[in-house]
């Protein structure tokens, strides 16, 4: 019972917890950052590929 008052009573894992909230947070962010980014990539290396069929095609 000791161990846990003092651990409560210790600041340094909220800290640490916050910090990896923060992290998550960030990579979440980032990785829906990253698949908008590969969705308008994918749409414009179609577009250009349609482009070029139809530009050979005439």
């Amino acid at each position: 019972m000791r161990w846990f008052r003092e651990l409560s009573r210790d600041e340094k894992g909220g800290t640490l917890i916050e910090y990896g909230l923060i992290l998550a947070l960030i990579f979440v962010v980032m990785m829906v950052a990253v698949h908008a980014l590969a969705i308008q990539a994918v749409g414009t290396l179609n577009h250009v590929a349609n482009e070029v069929i139809n530009a050979s095609s005439v």
